[in-house]
């Protein structure tokens, strides 16, 4: 984990932008795990794949289908077919197109802690918002009335982290300057992304580091 250095009264923290798979919920490579052993699907294979289409996301050579997922522009069957177009079972069998995305984080768990915190940080005055790069997975939209004053689906906005552009969105709809939002990744190419724009951040790697990251800069949770 790293965090910013302590703040001055000018910069104080009055609100909370925090991802969400990965962050609110357990590890993505534990999901990934139980998904491939379920189906079978060849381990390395999966990796290669999902590597290159990571690495393109966020680099410099344009639109992929993961860039495409992210921002709305590719539909979520079509993303599916693809990456089961590539994948294959251990012994050489295919994978399954349909529902894919679903039984691929279909053993994502909420991390409750992390719940707690933003509530409490909520009910001390702080407000809160969801800043998350959607996969077309389910979300637990019954809670987000009591979670959050503002929520971010990158699918559903046009817009994908690392681009400046949704924490600028994110920034306007909590009311407040970037200097006084903290913002919860566990992805650096997005903890950069939030610095960049003036925002403080902490780079998630466990729930104990963050918390203590968040209670480093004087907030209840």
């Amino acid at each position: 984990m790293s965090v910013e250095s302590p703040q001055s009264p000018a910069n104080h923290v009055k609100a909370v932008i925090t991802d969400w798979g990965g962050v609110l919920t357990s590890p993505l490579n534990e999901a990934i795990a139980v998904w491939l052993a379920a189906e079978r699907i060849d381990p390395e294979r999966y990796r290669t794949v999902m590597r290159a289409w990571v690495a393109g996301a966020y680099g410099s050579g344009g639109s992929n289908p993961v860039h495409g997922l992210e921002d709305g522009s590719l539909q979520v069957a079509e993303f599916e077919r693809l990456l089961a177009a590539e994948l294959v079972t251990v012994d050489g069998g295919p994978v399954a197109a349909e529902g894919l995305i679903n039984r691929m984080f279909g053993a994502f768990a909420p991390v409750e802690p992390m719940y707690e915190a933003l509530r409490t940080a909520r009910a001390a005055g702080l407000r809160t918002a969801l800043l998350s790069n959607s996969w077309g997975n389910d979300y637990p939209r019954d809670l987000f009335a009591e979670l959050f004053d503002a929520v971010v689906i990158s699918a559903e906005v046009g817009m994908r982290k690392p681009d400046e552009r949704i924490f600028r969105h994110a920034l306007d709809l909590v009311g407040l300057p970037a200097e006084q939002c903290v913002f919860i990744d566990d992805i650096e190419h997005n903890i950069a992304a939030a610095r960049a724009v003036g925002m403080r951040a902490i780079h998630h790697t466990g729930v104990d580091t963050t918390l203590t990251g968040l209670r480093a800069m004087g907030l209840p949770v």
